[in-house]
């Protein structure tokens, strides 16, 4: 081997040197480094499977505010069905008041014109006696007596009522 340029003294120095080298690294750097390679490794596994965690719960919390909505969507219908039955029932109701309060209004007018319509056919009545009256004593020439004759044309009068009414 002498002959290549290796010296057996020298290799066998190299080789133990190489090997306490290899020793050194693997006690110095190897492990280390491959504690610290595996930590990250078990970390970026923990993220992973933190982020897979948070990806199932936000989807599951999609759901449930889609669910929550579709039943809010429900209720709010539900509320506007309500409203809408409430101021339909409300129309209704005050259409029905107005209806009462103008037949009421009617019936009260017709009470009211009944009664005047009374009023003046009684008036008339009167005046016309009074009128009778002064034209017999014109006629006459002399005072009558105003009950006897007054009774006696509303007596006429009356008469002349009930027969027009039967």
């Amino acid at each position: 081997m002498e002959g290549l340029g290796i010296s057996l003294p020298i290799l066998l120095a190299q080789v133990v040197n190489f090997i306490i080298l290899l020793g050194i690294l693997y006690l110095v750097a190897y492990k280390p480094l491959m504690r610290m390679l595996d930590e990250r490794s078990r970390r970026v596994r923990e993220s992973m499977e933190q982020a897979e965690l948070a990806k199932e719960k936000a989807e599951r919390a999609d759901e449930e505010v889609k669910k929550r909505l579709e039943v809010a969507s429900k209720e709010g219908q539900g509320v506007i069905a309500r409203a809408v039955k409430l101021g339909e029932e409300l129309k209704q109701k005050a259409q029905q008041e107005a209806r009462q309060e103008g037949g009421a209004l009617i019936n009260r007018a017709r009470i009211e014109i009944g009664r005047e319509r009374d009023e003046a056919i009684d008036e008339l009545r009167r005046e016309f006696a009074d009128l009778t009256i002064m034209a017999a004593e014109k006629v006459i020439d002399r005072s009558l007596d105003k009950k006897a004759h007054r009774k006696l044309i509303d007596k006429v009068l009356k008469e002349a009522k009930t027969l027009k009414k039967g």
